[in-house]
């Protein structure tokens, strides 16, 4: 008999949520940054481990939306705790937790729904006993399935995430074939790996206001390269103007870690080609949004 269990992993911006996803799967199908907003859709990852099937939903992180893009993401994360078996809820440890984290953990905890709290970046605590009156405080307030203190840059505790996953776990069939470790299609999975390289390159101001789609992916029949051509939008001329740089000097350093990043996930010899076109104000402007994947199917 096989079993199988899907979670969704919510939380602040920043908290890790993406991290976790990867450091679960073993693999990078999430994009992950130091900017704020990084996941704007829901990404799946699937981990098989003997007869259980672990289903895992990342989702956008809680913020104040500002346009229609971040209101479609909040929306990700309403419909994605909806029919779940359980929720992983995410939160820095070094950081209190916000009015808007303490509303959606309110509502969790009055639901049916199991709860795995994930207390992150205990690495950067000095002394982690500060951590006992933040975990007695959490029990006292909330019904919790777990609270489980990891750091996932030093892949501490992960596995225990796992574990408490694993034992919410009920009898049905895989809902994917074992060896499969994501659904996100592998365009998406390119566009992510050329978009996180532009945040992290980026000024404050830019990286939110960009969107990445590949329009052509194809493998060479003759030679072993994959051939991607991809597009970058931004939401002013002037944004293009940063994103190209001088002489090109951004857009070919972008290219070149992405080119980099995308040889080492797909296991082929990588030929990038990249645009960049305005749309302006793209992020409130729902047919754009919609044209670029970054609303719920």
């Amino acid at each position: 008999m096989t079993k199988t269990v899907f979670a969704t992993i919510i939380g602040r911006t920043n908290a890790g949520k993406s991290s976790l996803l990867n450091a679960v799967i073993g693999e990078r199908i999430a994009s992950v940054s130091s900017k704020s907003q990084t996941t704007r859709t829901r990404i799946t990852g699937i981990k098989t481990i003997d007869d259980t099937q672990l289903v895992f939903i990342d989702t956008p992180g809680l913020h104040k939306p500002k346009n229609k893009l971040s209101n479609h993401m909040l929306n990700t994360v309403k419909e994605s705790v909806a029919d779940i078996d359980a929720v992983i809820f995410m939160a820095d440890c070094t950081k209190k937790l916000n009015s808007q984290e303490e509303h959606m953990l309110t509502d969790l905890s009055n639901g049916k729904i199991p709860v795995i709290f994930v207390l992150n970046k205990i690495d950067l605590l000095e002394n982690k006993s500060e951590l006992v009156p933040v975990i007695s405080d959490l029990s006292g307030k909330y019904s919790l399935e777990a609270i489980v203190p990891i750091s996932v840059t030093e892949n501490n505790g992960v596995d225990l995430v796992i574990s408490e996953v694993m034992k919410l776990a009920s009898d049905g069939p895989h809902f994917f074939p074992d060896d499969m470790i994501t659904d996100q299609p592998e365009k998406v999975i390119a566009a992510e790996i050329i978009r996180e390289k532009l945040l992290d390159l980026l000024n404050d101001e830019v990286p939110h206001g960009i969107a990445v789609t590949v329009e052509k992916m194809s493998e060479r029949e003759d030679k072993d390269i994959l051939d991607i051509d991809a597009v970058i939008y931004c939401e002013r001329d002037s944004h293009k103007g940063i994103v190209i740089g001088k002489g090109g000097s951004m857009l070919k350093k972008a290219a070149t870690l992405s080119r980099q990043e995308l040889e080492k996930f797909f296991q082929i010899k990588v030929n990038l080609q990249c645009w960049v076109k305005v749309k302006e104000d793209w992020r409130n402007r729902e047919g754009l949004i919609r044209s670029f994947g970054l609303t719920e199917k």
